[in-house]
C-alpha cells in the first residue's frame, strides 16, 4: 500500500497565540534571538539571552516554529 500524505493526522502544536509559559533559552537563531524549546517545538523570543529562564507570551505560531516576546516583569 502506497503512503498517502493525507491519511496522517496534521501536527498538533503545543503552544498557541496568547499563551503565557515558562521557557529556557538554549541557542541563538540566525538573526540573534534567542531559542527554546517546548515539546520539540522551536521558539524565538526576541531579545532571548543564552541561558535565561524566563515567562515569555506566544505572538505568533507557524507549523515549524513559535515567535515570543519576553513577559514584563
Amino acid at each position: 500500500m502506497k503512503y498517502k500524505e493525507f491519511d496522517r493526522a496534521p501536527p498538533v502544536n503545543p503552544v498557541k497565540e496568547g499563551d503565557v509559559i515558562k521557557v529556557k533559552i538554549v541557542d541563538r537563531g540566525k538573526q540573534g534571538d534567542g531559542m527554546a524549546r517546548v515539546q520539540g517545538l522551536v521558539i524565538f523570543v526576541k531579545d532571548g539571552k543564552v541561558g535565561e529562564e524566563i515567562e515569555v507570551k506566544i505572538v505568533r505560531t507557524t507549523r515549524n516554529a513559535a515567535f515570543a516576546e519576553k513577559v514584563s516583569a
